[in-house]
């Protein structure tokens, strides 16, 4: 069977409800002419969605690097919409749509190998092919000196998993060793963190911010394909230069050096202590383990140019007729990569898939909500920048919000729309996270679809786009796409789509606008999530995180500020 979109009418009747009680409306109660099928123009939500899509993913708009004429392009772009359709904007007495944030563009330029001393001193390790380093510190030059080493399994801190690596530990100045990932993923075991699926603390970002946190001067994780997610390729083979949002204190509470160093290179490291890396990770993986002094010092050097930047999210909102503060978010982020110069063939990365779709996507629901009756909770739009440097537009809405984030019922992220036709299932990034999945699956059966989870969750996107900022806050995300099961090819025909895309597109020139892209499936997607912001919006709901989650207490911190 095709899958549905539901009519106007049963649009009314389905918002008019929350989640439980839509559940309760069978499809027997619509008539055979409200059931339609989806329109085979792929307009059956919002015609304009294609225009936007190709607007934004055109050679005009230079890929939308951030500080860029092809960023004001976009941005100019999406705050002349939201005025057209009469959103209200983020800063009122400007009259002004633009949120502005601080970049600094850090780039090194020398960086020295890694060299070590000591009784268990290996080789020198080079750059790039055996070890990765840099520096987040805004300052022309960073040198770790005979920094004392010491391996702490996967250098995690989570109360909530009873797990402590840094228990006792003192790392003041020096060099922390970890796995990538966690636990849950090296042992399979569904009760050990996420099992399979990894956690927050399992991502890189959060090792070097805890490794910070505790007082060390540098953090090297060990690079593995599996657990990682990716190859050394992606470690070490793109550019070294890196963004950060302007910090008044420079990141100078970050560590000296942050880097990878290649499984090689750790094996021959804790060779030195008589150990395999299996040895080490089984010692990891104790509950009892205790942090490993591996008697070497480790020295490297960076030395850095940096710039300061402005660049800019685009905020407009739509005021709830009864609890203004009260809030849903959709988000999705209008940077890319810009040009490279150095390319004579093609040298602009459009990002069309990534993400001029969920950006339009972000444009054609403020458009349908500006079309109907203001909900009784406001609804925010957030297209925000600098996603592909680090999360750092979401990052700063994050830190800056229009309403206070306690006051977030829940939100929904849209990166990488489904451009390959209607589906029989729709993808949950993070399945099982909070109740988001409970709410939206009303409107997804509407459409006779099914949830199913991310297939790779060891991979941890969950954690790779911008939703995850706003997690970190408390506010339970949605963040869904497209599917794998087509209606008609089936799941083997869109799987090989998928991993066409990834080889030959993403982060490629070749992400480019498609004409004879077949849009359905966004349309599919579109109305759903559509559905979802509103009936959250005309509710009293307020969704949670999941038992467990590493969010969940963050959520329930902000119950009084709700009161």
């Amino acid at each position: 069977m095709k899958p549905l979109i539901i009519s106007a009418v049963a649009l009314a009747v389905l918002t008019a409800c929350g989640p439980q009680q839509s559940e309760q409306k069978t499809t027997t109660e619509q008539t055979s002419a409200e059931k339609q099928p989806a329109d085979l123009t792929g307009s059956a939500f919002n015609p304009n969605f294609r225009d936007y899509l190709k607007t934004i993913a055109s050679d005009e708009f230079e890929g939308r690097e951030p500080a860029s004429a092809g960023e004001e392009k976009v941005v100019s772009f999406i705050e002349n919409h939201f005025r057209e359709w009469g959103l209200k904007p983020f800063d009122k007495e400007k009259d002004s749509y633009r949120q502005p944030f601080p970049l600094v563009k850090i780039m090194p330029y020398k960086v020295s190998d890694m060299s070590f001393s000591g009784e268990n001193a290996p080789e020198t390790m080079n750059y790039r092919t055996e070890m990765m380093a840099w520096t987040m510190q805004v300052t022309e030059e960073v040198d770790l000196s005979d920094s004392e080493m010491v391996f702490v399994g996967y250098g995690i801190v989570a109360p909530e998993y009873d797990w402590n690596d840094y228990e006792g530990l003192d790392v003041e100045g020096k060099t922390v060793v970890m796995f990538v990932n966690d636990p849950g993923y090296a042992t399979q075991d569904p009760e050990l963190f996420n099992g399979n699926a990894m956690t927050y603390y399992g991502r890189w970002t959060y090792k070097y911010e805890e490794a910070a946190r505790q007082g060390a001067a540098g953090a090297l994780i060990i690079h593995e394909t599996g657990p990682a997610g990716y190859g050394w390729g992606v470690v070490a083979g793109g550019s070294p230069v890196r963004f950060d949002l302007k910090r008044e204190n420079n990141n100078m509470d970050r560590a000296k050096i942050e880097g990878w160093i290649t499984t090689e290179s750790a094996e021959a490291l804790f060779a030195k202590q008589g150990m395999t890396l299996e040895d080490a990770r089984k010692k990891a993986l104790d509950k009892e383990f205790e942090a490993m002094p591996l008697n070497a010092q480790a020295s490297v050097s960076v030395k850095n140019k940096f710039e300061f930047l402005d660049t800019n999210n685009v905020v407009g909102y739509i005021e709830g007729t009864k609890y203004p503060e009260e809030h849903v978010i959709y988000m999705a982020h209008h940077d890319h990569l810009g040009t490279d110069p150095v390319r004579e063939d093609d040298p602009i990365y459009n990002g069309a898939q990534d993400n001029a779709s969920g950006t339009a996507g972000l444009l054609a629901i403020a458009e349908k909500f500006a079309q109907q009756p203001a909900p009784e909770r406001s609804i925010v739009f957030a297209a925000v920048g600098a996603e592909e440097s680090g999360l750092l537009g979401s990052a700063w809405y994050a830190d800056h919000p229009l309403f206070p984030l306690a006051k977030a019922v829940g939100g929904i992220n849209m990166d990488v729309m489904n451009v390959y036709g209607p589906m029989k299932d729709l993808v949950v990034v993070g399945y099982g996270n909070s109740e988001m999945d409970e709410y939206v699956k009303p409107f997804i059966d509407e459409q006779d679809r099914y949830l199913t989870p991310n297939p790779t969750p060891e991979a941890g996107f969950f954690y790779r786009s911008d939703h995850f900022n706003l997690a970190k806050k408390g506010v339970p995300m949605l963040y869904a796409k497209g599917g794998n099961d087509h209606i008609t090819k089936g799941k083997e025909w869109t799987e090989e789509q998928r991993a066409k895309y990834v080889a030959e597109a993403y982060h490629k020139p070749a992400d480019e606008f498609d004409p004879d892209w077949d849009l359905r499936g966004t349309q599919q997607d579109l109305s759903a999530f559509y559905q979802l912001g509103r009936s959250l919006a005309n509710s009293r709901d307020w969704p949670q995180w999941a038992e467990g989650n590493e969010f969940e207490a963050t959520r329930k911190e902000t119950e009084e500020q709700r009161k």
